[in-house]
């Protein structure tokens, strides 16, 4: 029994150095933790329960039957964030540079299969060479077994990637399937073709960095949704993010007491709209100043920052919050807005969080580059999600809501559940400018009428109260109540019931 106890003690401590001592080094060398550190880092203390240890790879050709490493490149397991079941994959640089076998893609697929059977959150830390080419055509087979999972756990449990190393090739996919991407600066990269086959094939010169490299992939491509310093911070976002999640679709949002009341009445907010109406505001005022502690996790803040999506909570509990920007392009609209909104609300639809839409919106971004990009398609993306969530939807606009960009934003129309204006709100077609040019045409000539007819746009339709005769507004509140009119109504829309009509699956305008 010694011998054996012996011989299990020596296969562990063999899979727990990976790749050896030199390659650990070097890891840290790149300002990198190794597998195990980082699960030390995500995971509660002690929680970690680690399956498969002892795997090793199959191959025998290239001299590989002589090279086996326990553990086969990834740390594989369940553990806790904050007391809440979590399923963990961890790549290990170290061992044959993270590369994807046949055995360490069945790793990965065993932890997504039991969290798919539990409902539990999956969370990829990904460092990988890519596909293992002395296997072939079995790792490029173990990556479509991964992908496959990755489609049946869309909308099930949740799923976040961490991109701590290279991520390429066919890997790049696994991430992109998730419902969150977290990246490291200078340290982690993804694209599906590196550097040197584009100036192979393109003769293009570029670095990996600004190829596929965090700054780039949260910024102008939108792959990403956050980009971090290190390691350890990235970890840590992790950890604040999972605790905003359910488990899965078929459990209730997180809810954690709140010292912060519900009828809490904030008065800077009725001077929040500044007089001059093409004089901007920060959003993040308003949604700090309505959210429990003004505690708000931003999404993509890097990207199409014209519009804001994050999460925060309400007596505790998590909800979404979706919010024109009037910072930036004065809250228009655009191709990249609205991609990056319509994900964020598909999701809090799919996990049944409750969505809170901030409205400031003049319309979508008129342009050839806006048209010639596909804004038609794209701004229906927004659309669509917003008309088919069926969970609780609360919208406030806060100062303009014009054109077509008022009906997508949450409106009553889309079955917005309460539908708040504040009296500072203009619901209407377009500015009065704008208006006045197209329906007094033959009047342009004369500057007085055009001022009178300016005016008597602005007196029909600079307020909310046309909207609220109409029943399209429940009603016009004042901006320091926003957050306890926001409580109350979430507290009444707890048990909302709302389903779509059958079918296999809509056909979102991808």
């Amino acid at each position: 029994m010694q011998d054996i106890i012996e011989a299990l003690e020596a296969k562990r401590e063999a899979a727990h150095l990976g790749g050896g001592q030199k390659r650990i080094d070097a890891q840290h060398a790149k300002g990198k933790l190794t597998a195990r550190e980082r699960l030390d880092i995500l995971l509660d203390p002690d929680s970690f329960e680690e399956l498969d240890q002892y795997v090793e790879h199959n191959c025998t050709d290239f001299g590989m039957a002589d090279q086996k490493i326990p553990g086969d490149g990834v740390v594989t397991g369940s553990g806790t964030i904050n007391g809440r079941l979590v399923y963990v994959f961890s790549q290990d640089f170290t061992v044959f540079g993270g590369s994807l076998s046949e055995r360490h893609a069945e790793k990965i697929c065993k932890v997504m299969d039991m969290a798919m059977k539990v409902g539990a959150p999956v969370i990829g830390l990904n460092d990988s060479g890519g596909a293992r080419i002395q296997e072939g055509v079995a790792s490029l087979g173990g990556y479509a077994e991964v992908f496959q999972r990755n489609v049946l756990a869309s909308g099930v449990v949740p799923q976040l990637s961490l991109i701590m190393g290279p991520c390429a090739g066919g890997a790049v996919y696994s991430p992109a399937m998730t419902d969150f991407i977290f990246m490291v600066k200078d340290s982690s990269y993804m694209f599906v073709t590196g550097p040197d086959v584009v100036k192979t094939v393109t003769n293009e010169v570029v670095t990996q960095e600004e190829l596929g490299g965090a700054v780039t992939h949260t910024t102008k491509t939108s792959v990403a949704d956050v980009a971090y310093d290190n390691d350890i911070e990235a970890l840590l976002a992790a950890r604040r993010m999972i605790d905003f999640l359910p488990l899965s679709n078929r459990e209730d949002v997180p809810e954690r007491p709140t010292a912060d009341a519900w009828d809490r009445i904030e008065d800077s907010l009725d001077t929040l709209i500044p007089d001059n109406p093409n004089q901007p505001y920060d959003m993040h005022e308003l949604i700090r100043k309505t959210l429990d502690e003004g505690d708000f996790f931003e999404i993509q803040p890097a990207h199409a920052a014209n519009i804001i999506c994050g999460f925060g909570r309400v007596e505790g509990r998590t909800v979404g919050v979706v919010a024109n920007q009037p910072m930036v392009l004065a809250g228009c609209l655009d191709i990249g807005a609205s991609k990056k909104a319509g994900r964020f609300v598909r999701f809090c639809d799919a996990f049944d969080i409750p969505i809170i839409t901030f409205v400031d919106v003049p319309g979508f971004l008129p342009g050839t580059a806006q048209e010639y990009g596909g804004i038609i398609k794209h701004g229906a993306k927004l659309l669509f999600a917003y008309a088919e969530a069926t969970v609780p939807k609360i919208t406030v606009i806060t100062r303009k809501a014009y054109g077509g960009a008022y009906d997508v934003m949450a409106s009553k129309h889309l079955r917005g559940d309460l539908n708040y204006a504040w009296p500072s709100a203009e619901i209407a077609v377009m500015g009065a400018k704008g208006a006045v040019e197209i329906i007094f045409r033959k009047e342009m000539g004369d500057p007085e009428k055009i001022a009178e007819r300016t005016k008597e746009y602005e007196d029909r339709f600079a307020n909310p109260f046309v909207a609220a005769a109409k029943g399209f507004i429940d009603e016009v509140i004042m901006p320091h109540s926003t957050r306890k009119r926001i409580a109350l109504g979430l507290r009444k829309l707890r048990n909302k019931q709302l389903e779509n009509p059958w079918k296999k699956h809509d056909n979102i305008p991808l």
